[in-house]
Protein backbone atom coordinates (compact mmCIF):
# COMPACT_ATOMS: atom_id res chain seq x y z
CA UNK A 1 0.00 0.00 0.00
CA UNK A 2 1.55 3.34 -0.75
CA UNK A 3 0.67 6.11 1.65
CA UNK A 4 0.70 9.86 0.77
CA UNK A 5 4.05 12.04 1.34
CA UNK A 6 3.61 15.42 2.94
CA UNK A 7 5.61 16.94 0.11
CA UNK A 8 4.42 18.02 -3.06
CA UNK A 9 7.95 18.02 -5.56
CA UNK A 10 10.62 15.00 -4.82
CA UNK A 11 14.57 15.01 -3.35
CA UNK A 12 16.46 15.51 -5.29
CA UNK A 13 19.26 14.07 -3.83
CA UNK A 14 17.64 10.73 -3.29
CA UNK A 15 18.16 8.06 -5.80
CA UNK A 16 14.86 7.90 -7.65
CA UNK A 17 14.42 12.15 -7.90
CA UNK A 18 17.85 11.98 -9.49
CA UNK A 19 17.46 9.19 -12.10
CA UNK A 20 13.64 10.53 -13.59
CA UNK A 21 14.73 13.99 -13.35
CA UNK A 22 17.78 14.15 -14.94
CA UNK A 23 18.12 10.63 -16.35
CA UNK A 24 15.39 10.14 -18.95
CA UNK A 25 14.71 10.79 -22.46
CA UNK A 26 11.71 13.16 -21.68
CA UNK A 27 13.40 15.19 -19.55
CA UNK A 28 17.14 15.46 -20.66
CA UNK A 29 16.44 19.28 -21.23
CA UNK A 30 17.09 19.48 -17.81
CA UNK A 31 20.24 17.42 -17.52
CA UNK A 32 21.21 19.76 -20.45
CA UNK A 33 20.24 23.07 -18.73
CA UNK A 34 21.77 21.98 -15.80
CA UNK A 35 25.64 20.84 -17.50
CA UNK A 36 25.63 23.65 -19.27
CA UNK A 37 26.01 25.71 -16.26
CA UNK A 38 29.25 23.93 -15.76
CA UNK A 39 30.40 23.12 -19.26
CA UNK A 40 32.94 25.62 -20.94
CA UNK A 41 31.64 27.59 -24.07
CA UNK A 42 33.15 25.11 -26.95
CA UNK A 43 31.15 22.41 -25.07
CA UNK A 44 27.95 23.95 -24.46
CA UNK A 45 25.51 21.32 -25.38
CA UNK A 46 22.53 20.91 -27.79
CA UNK A 47 21.50 17.53 -27.50
CA UNK A 48 22.75 14.51 -25.92
CA UNK A 49 22.22 11.23 -26.09
CA UNK A 50 21.58 8.64 -22.69
CA UNK A 51 24.37 5.45 -23.11
CA UNK A 52 24.34 2.71 -21.06
CA UNK A 53 25.32 3.16 -17.65
CA UNK A 54 26.98 -0.46 -16.60
CA UNK A 55 30.61 -1.32 -18.10
CA UNK A 56 32.19 -4.46 -17.71
CA UNK A 57 35.95 -4.86 -17.26
CA UNK A 58 37.58 -6.77 -20.76
CA UNK A 59 38.56 -9.31 -18.50
CA UNK A 60 36.50 -11.80 -16.54
CA UNK A 61 38.28 -10.63 -13.29
CA UNK A 62 37.91 -7.11 -14.02
CA UNK A 63 35.66 -4.98 -12.27
CA UNK A 64 32.46 -3.26 -13.42
CA UNK A 65 31.88 0.23 -12.98
CA UNK A 66 27.73 1.64 -12.88
CA UNK A 67 27.43 5.64 -13.84
CA UNK A 68 23.79 7.06 -12.28
CA UNK A 69 24.12 8.73 -15.71
CA UNK A 70 26.10 8.63 -18.58
CA UNK A 71 25.56 10.23 -21.67
CA UNK A 72 27.20 11.55 -24.86
CA UNK A 73 26.79 14.71 -27.19
CA UNK A 74 26.03 15.27 -30.34
CA UNK A 75 29.79 15.71 -31.07
CA UNK A 76 31.00 13.05 -29.29
CA UNK A 77 31.90 14.17 -25.81
CA UNK A 78 31.07 11.93 -22.79
CA UNK A 79 29.36 12.46 -19.90
CA UNK A 80 29.38 10.42 -16.22
CA UNK A 81 27.21 12.08 -13.99
CA UNK A 82 27.03 10.85 -10.51
CA UNK A 83 25.40 11.95 -7.18
CA UNK A 84 27.00 11.16 -4.39
CA UNK A 85 25.04 10.88 -1.40
CA UNK A 86 27.52 9.50 1.53
CA UNK A 87 31.19 9.81 2.22
CA UNK A 88 33.11 7.67 0.35
CA UNK A 89 36.71 6.77 1.52
CA UNK A 90 39.04 7.24 -2.16
CA UNK A 91 36.30 8.67 -3.98
CA UNK A 92 38.82 10.46 -5.93
CA UNK A 93 40.39 7.40 -7.49
CA UNK A 94 37.36 5.64 -7.73
CA UNK A 95 36.05 9.37 -10.07
CA UNK A 96 39.45 8.68 -11.74
CA UNK A 97 38.65 4.79 -12.42
CA UNK A 98 35.24 5.33 -13.70
CA UNK A 99 36.89 8.10 -16.03
CA UNK A 100 38.76 5.13 -17.90
CA UNK A 101 35.82 3.51 -19.08
CA UNK A 102 34.53 6.14 -21.55
CA UNK A 103 38.27 6.63 -22.55
CA UNK A 104 38.58 3.04 -23.71
CA UNK A 105 35.45 2.99 -25.01
CA UNK A 106 36.41 4.94 -28.09
CA UNK A 107 38.70 2.55 -29.24
CA UNK A 108 38.95 1.11 -32.98
CA UNK A 109 39.26 -1.70 -34.07
CA UNK A 110 42.20 -2.06 -36.90
CA UNK A 111 43.90 1.20 -37.67
CA UNK A 112 43.25 3.94 -35.59
CA UNK A 113 45.13 7.15 -34.79
CA UNK A 114 43.82 7.21 -30.83
CA UNK A 115 42.13 10.36 -31.54
CA UNK A 116 39.66 10.99 -27.94
CA UNK A 117 36.67 12.74 -27.97
CA UNK A 118 36.56 14.94 -24.12
CA UNK A 119 35.33 13.13 -21.34
CA UNK A 120 33.70 15.05 -18.31
CA UNK A 121 32.86 13.14 -14.97
CA UNK A 122 30.53 15.45 -12.90
CA UNK A 123 29.84 15.01 -9.22
CA UNK A 124 27.38 16.55 -7.46
CA UNK A 125 28.46 15.68 -3.96
CA UNK A 126 26.61 15.40 -0.47
CA UNK A 127 29.31 15.52 1.37
CA UNK A 128 32.43 18.32 1.42
CA UNK A 129 35.68 16.86 0.48
CA UNK A 130 38.73 16.47 4.45
CA UNK A 131 40.71 18.24 2.15
CA UNK A 132 38.62 21.53 1.32
CA UNK A 133 36.03 21.58 4.24
CA UNK A 134 37.65 25.10 5.92
CA UNK A 135 37.20 26.33 2.35
CA UNK A 136 34.36 28.17 0.88
CA UNK A 137 34.23 27.65 -2.20
CA UNK A 138 32.43 24.73 -3.47
CA UNK A 139 32.92 24.46 -7.17
CA UNK A 140 35.36 22.31 -8.28
CA UNK A 141 37.24 22.07 -11.49
CA UNK A 142 40.49 19.50 -12.13
CA UNK A 143 42.45 19.10 -15.46
CA UNK A 144 45.71 17.82 -16.40
CA UNK A 145 48.22 20.57 -15.67
CA UNK A 146 52.21 20.28 -16.08
CA UNK A 147 54.72 22.08 -13.84
CA UNK A 148 53.68 25.40 -14.90
CA UNK A 149 49.87 25.10 -14.03
CA UNK A 150 49.29 25.47 -17.64
CA UNK A 151 46.99 22.62 -18.96
CA UNK A 152 48.77 19.21 -20.75
CA UNK A 153 45.63 18.20 -21.94
CA UNK A 154 42.02 19.33 -21.89
CA UNK A 155 39.51 16.40 -22.94
CA UNK A 156 39.81 15.04 -19.36
CA UNK A 157 37.92 16.99 -16.70
CA UNK A 158 36.46 15.91 -13.05
CA UNK A 159 33.97 18.99 -12.14
CA UNK A 160 32.77 18.67 -8.03
CA UNK A 161 29.84 20.61 -6.58
CA UNK A 162 30.20 20.82 -2.53
CA UNK A 163 26.18 20.61 -2.14
CA UNK A 164 26.75 21.30 1.70
CA UNK A 165 28.69 24.30 1.26
CA UNK A 166 25.86 26.12 -0.82
CA UNK A 167 23.69 28.05 1.69
CA UNK A 168 22.25 31.23 -0.30
CA UNK A 169 18.54 31.99 0.07
CA UNK A 170 16.23 32.83 -2.63
CA UNK A 171 16.56 36.22 -2.57
CA UNK A 172 20.58 35.65 -2.26
CA UNK A 173 20.19 33.80 -5.65
CA UNK A 174 22.32 35.62 -8.75
CA UNK A 175 23.13 33.24 -11.51
CA UNK A 176 21.36 30.07 -13.10
CA UNK A 177 23.76 27.59 -11.19
CA UNK A 178 22.96 29.40 -8.48
CA UNK A 179 19.06 28.52 -9.01
CA UNK A 180 20.28 24.72 -9.87
CA UNK A 181 21.81 24.38 -6.29
CA UNK A 182 18.95 25.89 -4.57
CA UNK A 183 16.48 23.44 -5.74
CA UNK A 184 19.32 20.78 -5.53
CA UNK A 185 18.67 21.35 -1.59
CA UNK A 186 15.38 22.98 -1.17
CA UNK A 187 12.67 21.37 -3.89
CA UNK A 188 11.32 18.90 -1.39
CA UNK A 189 10.46 21.83 0.92
CA UNK A 190 8.76 24.05 -1.83
CA UNK A 191 5.12 23.90 -2.11
CA UNK A 192 4.84 26.25 -5.49
CA UNK A 193 7.83 27.10 -7.60
CA UNK A 194 8.67 31.05 -6.24
CA UNK A 195 9.06 33.72 -8.55
CA UNK A 196 13.12 33.76 -8.71
CA UNK A 197 12.24 29.63 -9.77
CA UNK A 198 9.90 30.51 -12.77
CA UNK A 199 11.28 30.13 -16.11
CA UNK A 200 10.79 27.60 -18.73
CA UNK A 201 13.18 25.06 -17.81
CA UNK A 202 12.06 25.24 -14.15
CA UNK A 203 8.53 25.46 -14.80
CA UNK A 204 9.26 21.60 -16.55
CA UNK A 205 10.87 20.68 -13.44
CA UNK A 206 8.30 21.37 -11.51
CA UNK A 207 5.81 19.56 -12.96
CA UNK A 208 8.30 16.32 -13.73
CA UNK A 209 8.92 16.46 -9.65
CA UNK A 210 5.49 16.94 -8.36
CA UNK A 211 4.85 13.21 -6.55
CA UNK A 212 0.81 13.61 -7.62
CA UNK A 213 1.61 13.09 -10.95
CA UNK A 214 3.10 9.76 -10.15
CA UNK A 215 1.65 6.54 -11.00
CA UNK A 216 1.16 4.34 -7.85
CA UNK A 217 4.52 1.94 -8.74
CA UNK A 218 6.41 5.31 -8.89
CA UNK A 219 5.17 6.90 -5.41
CA UNK A 220 6.23 3.15 -4.07
CA UNK A 221 9.51 3.43 -5.68
CA UNK A 222 10.27 6.81 -4.49
CA UNK A 223 9.07 6.52 -0.74
CA UNK A 224 11.93 3.75 -0.91
CA UNK A 225 14.21 5.61 -2.55
CA UNK A 226 13.68 8.71 0.58
CA UNK A 227 13.53 5.68 3.44
CA UNK A 228 16.86 4.89 2.11
CA UNK A 229 18.20 8.41 2.13
CA UNK A 230 17.29 9.33 5.17
CA UNK A 231 18.10 6.42 6.70
CA UNK A 232 21.58 6.82 5.22
CA UNK A 233 21.67 10.26 6.39
CA UNK A 234 20.69 10.00 10.18
CA UNK A 235 23.07 6.38 10.26
CA UNK A 236 25.65 8.41 9.37
CA UNK A 237 25.50 11.58 11.06
CA UNK A 238 24.73 9.48 14.02
CA UNK A 239 27.86 7.34 13.10
CA UNK A 240 29.91 10.07 12.91
CA UNK A 241 29.23 11.55 16.41
CA UNK A 242 29.99 7.65 17.73
CA UNK A 243 33.08 7.68 15.53
CA UNK A 244 34.44 10.56 16.99
CA UNK A 245 34.44 9.59 19.92
CA UNK A 246 35.33 6.42 19.75
CA UNK A 247 38.28 7.17 17.68
CA UNK A 248 39.31 9.98 20.23
CA UNK A 249 39.54 6.65 22.93
CA UNK A 250 41.04 4.14 20.44
CA UNK A 251 43.67 7.24 19.65
CA UNK A 252 44.79 7.14 23.04
CA UNK A 253 45.32 3.71 23.07
CA UNK A 254 46.25 2.48 19.61
CA UNK A 255 46.60 5.68 17.57
CA UNK A 256 43.91 8.08 16.19
CA UNK A 257 44.87 6.89 13.04
CA UNK A 258 43.57 3.35 13.65
CA UNK A 259 40.91 4.59 15.30
CA UNK A 260 39.50 6.74 12.38
CA UNK A 261 40.18 3.82 10.07
CA UNK A 262 38.04 1.36 12.05
CA UNK A 263 35.04 4.04 12.79
CA UNK A 264 34.79 4.60 8.70
CA UNK A 265 34.75 1.26 8.26
CA UNK A 266 32.02 0.16 10.72
CA UNK A 267 30.15 3.19 9.49
CA UNK A 268 30.14 1.90 5.90
CA UNK A 269 28.65 -1.40 7.49
CA UNK A 270 26.43 -0.05 9.35
CA UNK A 271 25.02 1.97 5.94
CA UNK A 272 24.85 -0.98 3.66
CA UNK A 273 22.90 -3.11 6.42
CA UNK A 274 20.11 0.12 6.56
CA UNK A 275 20.47 -0.17 2.54
CA UNK A 276 20.60 -3.82 2.09
CA UNK A 277 17.18 -4.11 4.62
CA UNK A 278 15.54 -1.58 2.37
CA UNK A 279 16.17 -3.95 -0.26
CA UNK A 280 18.40 -2.12 -2.94
CA UNK A 281 20.62 -4.17 -4.80
CA UNK A 282 24.33 -5.06 -4.03
CA UNK A 283 25.92 -3.63 -6.50
CA UNK A 284 23.81 0.36 -5.50
CA UNK A 285 25.09 -0.52 -2.20
CA UNK A 286 28.64 -1.49 -3.23
CA UNK A 287 28.49 1.77 -5.18
CA UNK A 288 26.64 4.18 -2.57
CA UNK A 289 29.57 2.74 0.59
CA UNK A 290 33.01 1.51 -1.54
CA UNK A 291 32.45 -2.18 -0.03
CA UNK A 292 33.17 -4.90 -2.62
CA UNK A 293 29.86 -6.84 -3.29
CA UNK A 294 31.15 -10.27 -0.92
CA UNK A 295 31.56 -7.48 2.17
CA UNK A 296 27.91 -6.51 1.40
CA UNK A 297 27.06 -10.45 1.17
CA UNK A 298 28.34 -11.64 4.35
CA UNK A 299 26.13 -8.72 6.70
Amino acid sequence: MVFPLPDKYIDLLTDFGFKRVFGTEPNKALLIDFLNTLLPPHHQLKNVTFKNPEFLGNTLVDRRAIFDIYCQSETGERFIVEMQKAKQNLFKDRSVYYSTFPIQEQAEQGFWNYELTAVYTVGILDFVFDDHKHESELLHVVELKNQHCEVFYDKLKFIYVELPKFSKSLDELESHFDKWLFLFKHLAQLNEPPLPLQEDVFAQLFDVAEIANFSSREQALYQDSLKVYRDMYNVTQTLIDETLEQGIEQGRQQGIKQGRAEGRQEEKQQIAKQMKAAGLPAQDIAQYTGLTIDEIDRL
